[in-house]
């Protein structure tokens, strides 16, 4: 009994908001409207930022005892209500640097560039399965978030750095799971199959994953109790899933079920996870995800099929990491700019004709593009054609493409 109240009474503190306002504090994150008063009698002169546009980089208003500080307003605005939140005072600049680039190796547009990238690169085996790891991971953590229900940590004494994600649930931090997953996997993927130092591969996991783990707190987006639950969520669903990956990947490159059981996969865990919820951000990005995956694991059985992409045969494993050269970063930046237009071309394309279809399908009106999305019968095949589309093309048009060009 004392034991159980012990667990509930650190499980409350981890919860508490004033553990992530102190943590906020210590990093030098103030609250515009509390500090402003304090910082002017001081001596330093606030100069106020603009309240216009999307994204405010930090600006330098003046010192106060020798310490520069920045007014700035969250990065983006939330994407389902367009809240573009209250103004905050900066005082560690090089933190808040740190940790809105921590922030963003979980977030799409890091995704669309890493992920391919990889592929194009570096080893599209490893790159397809980590795909998988990805989609397993999110699909599972958002969905967990919807069940339970969660709000994010009450604004005061938190801080808001962030307002994007703000309209979703809480816990589980989805940031921390694919956070701890990408890295780790992405060790445990080419440990033994390339050549380098096991100790630097480790550490590097390890930065990663602390970074954007303490980034979601430092955001005012998460307690610390939902990031430590996602960090040994993560560990769990990698444990599980690590060791099925060979029968997996082999499944979708050899089976001649693969093509259909990917889709009808793919198609029933987003609509089972459209259930769950009302309407949130996270709904549309579990169908993203999802999509991308099926995408992804279809063009993986395409290749195999017509004999494209082939994998290293094993006897030329562990894999050589190559010196670094003009040539090489050159090439690699060609492909991956070629690459990513192909993929923004597939997006905007695909966005044009799937919203209006799927609004003339079910008779839903198309004026508003914002009102028309929240419905499900729109949002669902517009995120899986949308996203499929590009994760197909991801690893079957691009790689041929570039073959064309002789630029494999």
């Amino acid at each position: 009994g004392t034991n159980m109240e012990k667990v509930r009474e650190l499980l409350r503190h981890l919860q508490d908001p004033h553990l992530v306002a102190r943590f906020q504090h210590v990093c030098g994150v103030r609250s515009g409207a509390a500090d402003r008063a304090h910082s002017l009698n001081n001596g330093a002169c606030m100069q106020r930022v603009s309240d216009s546009g999307d994204s405010d980089a930090p600006a330098v208003t003046g010192s106060g005892e020798g310490q520069k500080v920045s007014t700035v307003k969250p990065l983006r605005k939330n994407s389902l209500t367009g809240d573009a939140g209250q103004e905050f005072l900066i005082q560690n600049r090089f933190l808040y640097y740190l940790f809105t680039f921590g922030t963003e190796l979980g977030n799409e547009s890091f995704y669309i560039t890493f992920f391919p990238f990889i592929m194009w690169n570096v080893d599209a085996f490893v790159s397809r399965r980590l795909i998988m790891v990805w989609v397993w991971v999110m699909f599972l953590g958002q969905c967990t978030k919807d069940l339970l229900g969660w709000s994010r940590p009450a604004s005061p004494p938190v801080v808001k750095v962030e307002m994007f994600y703000n309209s979703e649930y809480s816990m589980p931090s989805t940031h921390a799971m694919s956070g701890t997953a990408i890295p780790f996997s992405l060790f445990f993927m080419t440990y033994g199959r390339w050549e380098y130092p096991s100790t630097l591969g480790f550490c590097l996991a390890l930065c990663w994953c602390l970074l954007v783990c303490s980034s979601r707190i430092y955001m005012g987006m998460h307690s610390v109790l939902d990031v430590i639950a996602g960090f040994l969520y993560s560990v769990l669903i990698l444990l599980l899933f690590l060791p099925a990956l060979d029968t997996l990947d082999g499944f979708n490159l050899t089976s001649r079920l693969a093509p259909p059981v990917i889709v009808a996969l793919h198609l029933g865990l987003g609509a089972f996870s459209f259930t769950l919820d009302a309407w949130s951000t996270s709904r549309g990005d579990t169908a993203q995800i999802l999509g991308s995956g099926a995408g992804v694991a279809l063009a993986s059985h395409v290749n195999h099929r017509l004999g494209l992409m082939a994998d290293h045969p094993a006897e030329r494993l562990p894999l050589a990491v190559p010196a670094l050269s003009a040539g090489l970063v050159g090439g690699a930046l060609l492909r991956l700019a070629l690459g990513v237009l192909v993929l923004v071309a597939t997006r905007a394309l695909m966005k044009a004709v799937t919203i209006p279809l799927a609004c003339r399908a079910f008779g839903v009106p198309g004026g508003d593009v914002r009102k028309a999305r929240q419905h499900v019968e729109v949002e669902l095949p517009y995120r899986y054609l949308v996203y499929g589309t590009m994760g197909f093309n991801v690893l079957f048009l691009v790689p041929l493409l570039f073959r064309y060009l002789q630029l494999s």
